[in-house]
């Protein structure tokens, strides 16, 4: 992924040096803002936007899972003002405007989500995959 990004960016002019290390290693500086650039993972394991927006790009996930290192007070007032609205509409608004800031301002670059596969066989049944990772056996059964 990184030569393949390196490569791209080549084309447009921005030279890039590709510097890797042990995974624990990396994390640890990037966490420290050792970084110009980083390409990490995330997904989702609770359905609530804030599980992105919050925990990803907030000033106070700096040193946790803000790799980026990217703190803006409009952003934060966006999300902290979603997670305290009970109200569906209104939480779903505020979310989409701190999603379009987030684009406009652009810290990051999503780049590809994983997509699940769950093999199973024809015999299987009333499984149903869940949108969260886990999988749940309760009430599934065998055909004869």
């Amino acid at each position: 992924m990184a030569e393949m990004l390196q490569a791209d960016w080549a084309k447009v002019g921005i030279r890039v040096k590709i510097v890797s290390y042990e995974w624990g290693e990396y994390l640890k500086r990037t966490k420290n803002g050792e970084h110009d650039i980083s390409l990490i993972g995330w997904t989702g394991d609770n359905g609530d936007p804030d599980n992105w927006l919050g925990t990803l790009y907030s000033c106070a996930a700096i040193g946790g899972n803000n790799y980026s290192m990217w703190c803006d007070e409009k952003y934060d007032q966006l999300v902290k003002a979603a997670v305290a609205v009970t109200d569906r509409e209104q939480r779903t608004d505020l979310y989409k405007q701190a999603q379009r800031y987030l684009k406009e301002q652009v810290p990051i670059t999503p780049i590809a989500h994983s997509t699940v596969n769950q093999p199973l066989r024809a015999e299987v049944r009333d499984f149903h995959v869940s949108p969260f990772g886990r999988n749940n056996f309760s009430g599934v059964s065998i055909a004869d």
